[in-house]
């Protein structure tokens, strides 16, 4: 197993950064929120998980080695595979999920795209006693982006990334806009979290 990805930031995609190894450019699937802290040229590390297909291996990379942890173990849940653990996390951090599993919160595991009140009890029931509680004092939060990139198209370029329509991404940045304008500096973390339940809600 690759635990961890260490190198300057080669390049960034919607979904992806590629990390440069050695000499060897390492392609990662990361959540917006991981690929927001991210800085083209500059160092960075990413805890990360390797997923072996028939086909495919995918390296999926995570901001720390408890997002890791929690990604590989909401995949034991019969039904979610590594992208809807991916955007579980993208909706809800770890400690988040955490306590909405120890809380039997339905309705929390229902704001990430792709999990229906039958998948929610199905999460509920197969990770109880398993996540743990939360570790943190409130759930972890992204590092903030910086203004001057813009939080508004990272967002839009996120929520695309995630498989949303410009229609839908233009909709749900348009409605955490007032919660983004109030903040001195938008974490676009914070807002992709915000954006996603507002769309879960209007489906």
């Amino acid at each position: 197993m690759i635990a961890f990805v260490s190198g300057k930031v080669a390049a960034l995609a919607p979904d992806t950064a590629v990390i440069e190894v050695g000499g060897v450019g390492m392609a990662v699937q990361c959540a917006p929120g991981t690929l927001a802290a991210l800085r083209l040229g500059e160092p960075a590390r990413l805890a990360t998980s390797l997923v072996v297909r028939e086909d495919s291996l995918t390296l999926y990379g995570f901001a720390d080695d408890d997002e890791r942890q929690v990604f590989d173990l909401l995949q034991t849940v019969s039904g979610v595979g590594p992208r809807l653990a991916q955007t579980m996390l993208a909706v809800h951090s770890p400690d988040a999920l955490r306590a909405a599993v120890a809380a039997g919160d339905e309705k929390a595991l229902t704001a990430v795209p792709g999990i229906g009140k039958k998948g929610a009890q199905r999460l509920l029931l197969e990770l109880k006693d398993r996540l743990g509680a939360p570790v943190g004092a409130g759930a972890r939060t992204p590092p903030a982006l910086a203004p001057a990139l813009g939080w508004s198209d990272q967002l839009h370029t996120a929520l695309i990334g995630l498989g949303y329509a410009p229609r839908e991404a233009d909709q749900a940045g348009a409605a955490v806009t007032p919660q983004a304008e109030a903040a001195a500096e938008p974490n676009v973390g914070v807002l992709l979290r915000a954006a996603l339940q507002s769309l879960n809600r209007t489906r």
